[in-house]
């Protein structure tokens, strides 16, 4: 099985599982710059650098703790990004003392149900959307970094937060 399969196969399947949900947006934040693939092989080094996703964890991280990672020759070794983690970690603690989760903070903003956008042909399908851009722009005011439009889309659309059904397949 190809490293990256875990991702395609799961993609757009609602979840509410605070540790995949960290997951599926570390792989958008190393995405940047890279193909979906090249991110989304990276699961087990990630699961290995970042405590198996326990972003209460990062949160607790040290510059020497992204040096350490940046050492590590099966990490995309972006610093920037390493740190754009840990951020989004310390932002996701900081949520919790206005939600109950990561989830129940990003599912707030649909009311709990998935967003579906219909297309008529998968030519239309589009990597920003408002309810992305509306929610990046939050994201980005508690904290979260590396969480523009684009990346913020595509987080929600692999998380089932945001799912496009194509007519014409």
């Amino acid at each position: 099985m190809k490293k990256y399969q875990w991702y395609s196969d799961r993609w757009g399947q609602p979840t509410k599982d605070d540790q995949l949900l960290f997951l599926l947006l570390t792989v958008g934040v190393f995405q940047v710059g890279l193909s979906w693939k090249a991110a989304a092989g990276k699961k087990e080094v990630f699961m290995k650098n970042f405590c198996g996703m326990d972003f209460r964890k990062v949160a607790a991280f040290f510059p020497d703790d992204v040096e350490r990672i940046c050492k590590d020759p099966e990490m995309i070794r972006n610093p920037r990004k390493i740190k754009a983690v840990v951020q989004n970690a310390r932002a996701i603690v900081g949520l919790l003392e206005d939600y109950d989760s990561f989830a129940d903070y990003l599912w707030d903003f649909v009311g709990g149900v998935p967003v579906v956008k219909q297309y008529e042909t998968s030519d239309e399908v589009t990597n920003t959307l408002p309810e992305a851009t509306t929610i990046a722009k939050d994201m980005k005011k508690r904290g979260f970094t590396f969480v523009g439009p684009v990346v913020t889309c595509m987080f929600l659309k692999a998380a089932g937060i945001i799912q496009d059904q194509v007519l014409d397949r």
